[in-house]
Order: C-alpha cells, then sequence, then structure tokens
C-alpha cells in the first residue's frame, strides 16, 4: 500500500473562513481530504498505539499564517511522513515475506512468470521481468505495469498505472479474482521515442506485440487498404515497418477506456474516451443517435481534479435511498476545465470508474510535456520515473496550475509556449466520406484480426 499526497487544496470552513486540505491517495487513488489539525490527531492516537519509537516525527506546526511556499513545503513532509509511519508500522506488525510466483501479461495474452517475494515493490517486479525478457537496463524505464480487468468477451479495462511503491503481488492478489492482470506495457507517449526503444530486440518484440494487439482490439483504426498493408508486414516478419506504418495510423499508441458518460456537447452523452497524443479523445452518441468526435488537447487544460461519491443502489440499480442501509456504489468523475476559446473557459466531465486511470495519463503527458519543454532529456525522466525519484517541482504541479496560463511559479512558466495557437474545440460529425474505408463505420471500434504472435516472438 502506498500513501501520497500529490496536492492541496484551499477549502471553506462552516463559518467562512478558508483551511488547506491535503487530498490523500491509496495506491493513487483519493482515498479523503483532511486538515493539518486532524492528521495531528492521528499521529497522537498512533503514538499512544505504538510508542514513539515506532511513529516519525511529525511536521511542526507554525504560529503564523502559511505561505504558498510554506503550503508546499508541508505537503512534502506529510506525505514523507505518512510514507514512512506505513513502513514503521508494517515492519511492526511484521508482515510475511516469502517468495512466489507472479504472472506477468504481454499484449498478446503471453505470461511471464517471475519469482519475486511478497514485499516486492513495482520497479522491483519491473526489473524482474525485464532480466527474464532480457530488456537492457536502459530500456526498462520506457516500460510501466499496468493493474487490468480481463472482460468476458477478452477485453481489458484499464484501472491503473501501478505505483512506484506498490507491492503488485498485494495488489492483484487481495482483488480475489481471476479477471485482474497486471500487464507489460510502454510508458510514454510521443512515438518519437519508438525509434529508441526498436534498436533492441526485445524491445522491438514488445513494441511490434503491443501494436498488433492494439489493432485486433480495434484500439489503432485501420481501413480495408491499410489492412492489407499491415498484414502483408506481418506475413514477411517485417516488424520494424510495421510498427512505422502503425505509427501513421489513427489512435496508434492510445489506450482506449470503456463506454461511460459525458455532459459535452450535453448532459448524458454516452462516449468512449482515449488517451493519446497528448489529448483525450471523444467519440460520443449524443441523444439523437447522431455521431461525432473531437479531441480536447492537454496544453489547453486549465487544471483537472478526480471526485468520488456514493450513490445508493436500490434493487440493482442507482438512485436515491431515503432512510435505506442500502448498499452504495462509488461514482467517480474527471472533470477538466478547458479553453474552448480565447477568454472561454469550460468544465468538461466524466463518469466513469477509470477516472483515475484517465487522470494518470494526463499527468504523464504532462510530465513528458514540460521536461520537453525545459530542454531536458525524456532518458532522464524515465531513469528517474524507474528510479522513484521523478521530483514533483518536475511535473505534479501542473495539475493546479495549467499549461495555457500564467503563473508565478518559475517551473510553470516554460509551459505556457506548449499552446500556440488558440482555436475552439469542434466535434466533427462521422459521415459516410470519412468512414466509408474505415472498420468502424458508425461503430465504436473496428474488429479485423491479425495473426497469433508465438513465444518466439520474445
Amino acid at each position: 500500500m502506498h500513501f501520497s499526497i500529490p496536492e492541496t487544496e484551499v477549502r471553506s470552513g462552516e463559518n467562512g473562513s478558508t483551511y488547506v486540505a491535503y487530498n490523500i491517495h491509496v495506491n493513487g487513488v483519493l482515498h479523503c481530504r483532511v486538515r493539518y489539525s486532524q492528521l495531528l490527531g492521528l499521529h497522537e492516537q498512533i503514538k499512544k498505539e505504538y510508542g514513539n519509537n515506532v511513529v516519525p516525527a511529525f511536521p511542526p506546526k507554525r504560529i503564523f499564517t502559511l505561505t504558498p511556499a510554506e503550503v508546499e513545503q508541508r505537503r512534502e513532509q506529510l506525505e514523507k511522513y505518512m510514507q514512512a509511519g506505513e513502513k514503521g508500522l508494517s515492519e511492526t506488525q511484521q508482515i510475511p515475506t516469502e517468495e512466489v510466483p507472479l504472472e506477468i501479461y504481454l499484449s498478446n495474452g503471453h505470461k511471464v512468470k517471475v519469482n519475486i517475494l511478497t514485499s516486492d515493490q513495482t520497479e522491483d517486479v519491473l526489473e524482474a521481468v525485464a532480466l527474464k525478457l532480457d530488456l537492457p537496463d536502459d530500456l526498462v524505464g520506457y516500460f510501466s505495469l499496468f493493474l487490468v480487468r480481463e472482460g468476458v468477451d477478452g477485453g481489458l479495462t484499464f484501472i491503473r498505472k501501478l505505483q512506484e511503491f506498490e507491492l503488485p503481488y498485494v495488489s492483484v492478489t487481495s482483488l480475489r479474482s481471476s479477471d485482474f492482470h497486471i500487464i507489460l506495457r510502454k510508458s510514454y507517449w510521443d512515438t518519437a521515442y519508438d525509434s529508441n526503444v526498436m534498436e533492441n530486440r526485445v524491445g522491438l518484440n514488445l513494441l511490434y506485440t503491443q501494436t498488433v494487439s492494439d489493432i485486433e482490439r480495434g484500439w489503432i483504426l485501420v481501413n480495408k487498404d491499410q489492412h492489407r498493408q499491415l498484414k502483408s508486414l506481418q506475413e514477411k516478419g517485417s516488424k520494424k515497418e510495421l510498427i512505422r506504418l502503425g505509427q501513421t495510423l489513427k489512435y496508434f499508441g492510445y489506450i482506449k477506456f470503456d463506454p461511460c458518460i459525458t455532459d459535452f456537447p450535453e448532459k448524458g452523452c454516452h462516449v468512449i474516451v482515449s488517451a493519446g497524443n497528448n489529448e483525450l479523445n471523444f467519440h460520443v452518441k449524443l441523444p439523437n443517435e447522431q455521431m461525432k468526435e473531437g479531441s480536447f488537447k492537454v496544453t489547453r487544460m486549465r487544471c483537472w481534479r478526480v471526485t468520488s461519491s456514493q450513490v445508493p443502489v436500490v434493487n440493482g440499480t442507482a438512485g436515491p435511498a431515503p432512510g435505506s442501509s442500502a448498499k452504495c456504489d462509488v461514482k467517480l468523475e474527471l472533470a477538466f476545465e478547458y479553453l474552448m476559446s480565447k477568454n472561454r473557459l469550460q468544465w468538461v466531465t466524466i463518469t466513469s470508474p477509470q477516472a483515475i486511470m484517465m487522470s494518470i495519463c494526463l499527468q504523464s503527458m504532462v510530465d513528458e510535456l514540460m521536461v520537453k519543454k525545459s530542454g531536458g532529456s525524456i532518458t532522464k525522466m524515465l531513469r528517474k520515473r524507474h528510479n522513484g525519484s521523478l521530483h514533483r517541482s518536475d511535473s505534479q504541479q501542473a495539475v493546479k496550475s495549467p499549461p495555457i496560463l500564467d503563473s508565478p511559479d518559475s517551473n510553470r512558466e516554460q509551459v505556457v509556449k506548449l499552446s500556440t495557437k488558440l482555436s475552439s474545440v469542434s466535434l466533427r460529425g462521422i459521415t459516410a466520406s470519412n468512414s466509408a474505408n474505415d472498420i468502424s463505420g458508425s461503430d465504436f471500434h473496428g474488429n479485423y484480426a491479425f495473426e497469433g504472435i508465438g513465444d518466439d516472438d520474445l
């Protein structure tokens, strides 16, 4: 289990005063919002239970109102306190550590079995998989582990990217369902980095497997002519050429989410969201059954947030249940404030169980853009991410302060130029002229099948 406090919020109290709330995430999912005084009270209770030797020092009180810099400093201190406290309590409770086998899935469904410890963190498991596949150390950071759920039709639902300090074995086994797997997939968005990975045989095979699998799932759209070209390249064993052709196709490298609900362009619209190419792509079904498509660029998002709420379930359906003790479902929403046109911002909301995963995708896109804009090295960033030391000032602050607006933070100033022009987002109607050659037609996805990839491809 991994605790983090990725952001803070200024909230209003009952008497009209304001206070700073710290958003606590558990394994990457927002768990609660608390005040400093509440955490201090919890600290005192833990000290009574476990003693001073186990509990780390608590960040000190301040007499005067905190400045923004001091709030950020306290956020970091509280995050370190919680992580150190969790580690200390785990050691005190003597959680058993033993060697166990763990299956990691590849994009084509093949499994890589590795022997790990139950206490191994995500980085440890990723390294074990890389060693088993003979993937070089300098390429390990280009890949990540994701928790997915396999549907009855074989489709994959991405739950989340495994966090740096998460225990993958515990995470997947605690779900007590064979439907959940851990899958290996590339962790970057810019296709320019594919060339670095393809220089290595194992890296090439992993990208090839992912490309073919994404086409089979209908995540990458192809028309009949493109399918014939891809089929020919596959039969010839021309893996690099197939990947390069794939890079020219729509939705290459995107992650596709399950059908959900949005309030754009109007409330109650069914939508399929895909994340990739520094955008969220919407494939919307309007109430009049008309299909439309549009994209929201991350560089035009002022900020975004994930919220959760309890929805009572009555007779198998969600709805109000006054005075009832019925079970509740958790409703997750991702909302982002978007620059539709000059000086016009609008909130767009997506209601989806995968809202956390969508947020993680947006954040990783910002990570890459900020590193590139500052002239940094994506390789160094991936290596830092792999080693678990990507600093918050390089990325996380962008969630609260957008690429499109001015900010007093010098780390954010460089991102202002990411949006080179302001043009309103538009939803393009899907007509016969632009879908006649697409396998999808008026549906949400295509269904051309490729031949399976054998074990000798890795």
